[in-house]
């Protein structure tokens, strides 16, 4: 499982033109599931996501994690994100779970992100989706599980 997180100064989701989700300053996280991913992956890298300390504290350095500033969470599938592109100029997606595996695994890291911190808001899986932000720093980092 993969996550691309970007700290925001502020995040968005339109679906057929229409807002879909969005939040203030917080993290905007790309959530990309491979084959062998499991619950237990997507409960290892929720943590990672809520507790890496990528928010400046008092002295401005990164010390501070988004539970601690009680940032927004936008959770975006990203299929694309578990691509393979080692070799060729097109990229390969055998690496990716089923339609079927990653919606379902993309649910169940909503509904724990949810249980576990209080303003998470999402795009839809496998929707043709507008993302919009204004990444703050930037600051942006690919975490794998």
């Amino acid at each position: 499982m993969k996550a691309l997180i970007q700290r925001v100064k502020s995040a968005s989701v339109d679906i057929a033109a229409k807002p879909h989700g969005a939040i203030g300053p917080g993290i905007l996280l790309l959530l990309g599931v491979e084959k062998n991913d499991t619950e237990a992956s997507a409960d290892k890298l929720l943590q990672k996501v809520l507790n890496y300390r990528i928010f400046a504290d008092t002295e401005g350095k990164m010390n501070l994690s988004l539970q601690q500033r009680q940032g927004g969470l936008l959770v975006v599938s990203q299929f694309t994100l578990v691509a393979d592109t080692a070799k060729g100029l097109r990229p390969g997606f055998s690496k990716g779970a089923t339609p079927e595996q990653g919606e379902a695994l993309y649910d169940y890291f909503v509904r724990q992100a949810r249980a576990q911190h209080p303003d998470v808001a999402t795009g839809c899986f496998g929707a043709d989706m507008q993302v919009s932000l204004i990444n703050d720093g930037p600051v942006t980092f690919l975490l794998e599980v």
